[in-house]
């Protein structure tokens, strides 16, 4: 086993955050979300905030994780994300983004890293927080920080059904994710870099497949409203492929918000997701 120097709160950043109305333009066209809050480019839409922390996550992740628990890992997959909006964003801010190591388990011969990105404006005030958690795939440390909120829904007979929706995975969404994101991970493109990932075939960003997921619940739930949503977070399952349907399905939540759920083809890709809006 990889010698250990994960420690829960060790820091890195500051980064900016890059927006632009352009870029929010390209967001929506590259996820194909026709929402008319975006047209104008101003209003940031929410998985967007998600993607472009992707540069900070690089970074961050290759300077909190010691070398050689990184370099012992065949590669890496994104296995959680948790998004908290404080407010909506603009795209003509200036925001900074600051990151700390939220906490290390492994999982049999992998490891899953949580990184916390906190989002801060000019006024130095909490615009966003986001936890994303990379499973490194081959390689193990000690444990270090405290466990993720727990969001398990079971879907079952007893579970109701709210709001469902198919959204459609064209052959080129990676590519046009791809150039808005800057993930260019070899895994969404090549057979050989899938397969290393463990996967059959090249598959969608999991981001992007949140994005999907994140409008749906804003044309059903939310009322086409994207400011509405406060929080959302996802487990991916399974990886979505391109030229697929995928259908999301929204359920009831006993305690709070929604759950959500999305399945490509017979598979399940994302699942104990949650859906919270601002009361």
């Amino acid at each position: 086993m990889p010698s250990n120097t994960l420690r829960a709160g060790d820091k890195f950043g500051p980064l900016e955050l890059p927006l632009s109305s352009e870029l929010v333009r390209q967001f929506a066209e590259a996820t194909r979300d026709t929402n008319q809050h975006f047209g104008n480019g101003r209003l940031v839409p929410p998985s967007m905030v998600a993607t472009q922390v992707y540069r900070a996550q690089l970074a961050a992740i290759t300077e909190l994780v010691p070398g050689d628990v990184f370099s012992a890992a065949r590669s890496g997959v994104h296995g959680q994300h948790d998004l908290l909006l404080h407010r909506p964003i603009s795209s003509d801010e200036k925001l900074r983004i600051f990151v700390e190591t939220h906490s290390a388990r492994s999982s049999g011969d992998n490891l899953r890293v949580t990184l916390h990105h906190r989002i801060l404006d000019d006024r130095d005030d909490l615009v966003a927080e986001q936890w994303w958690t990379t499973v490194l795939l081959g390689t193990t440390a000690e444990p270090t920080g405290p466990e993720l909120p727990d969001y398990s829904f079971s879907s079952g007979e007893e579970a109701r059904m709210v709001a469902e929706d198919v959204v459609r995975i064209d052959e080129v969404m990676a590519r046009r994710y791809a150039q808005v994101s800057g993930d260019h991970s070899e895994h969404h493109f090549s057979v050989d870099g899938a397969r290393r990932s463990g996967v059959a075939a090249p598959f969608l960003h999991g981001l992007c497949t949140m994005a999907l997921c994140v409008r749906a619940a804003t044309d059903t739930v939310a009322d086409g409203d994207p400011r509405r949503l406060r929080r959302v977070a996802v487990r991916f399952a399974a990886p979505a492929f391109l030229g697929r349907d995928l259908k999301v399905k929204i359920f009831e939540r006993p305690d709070h918000g929604f759950a959500l759920e999305a399945s490509c083809g017979e598979h399940t890709v994302i699942k104990n997701g949650l859906v919270e809006l601002v009361r």
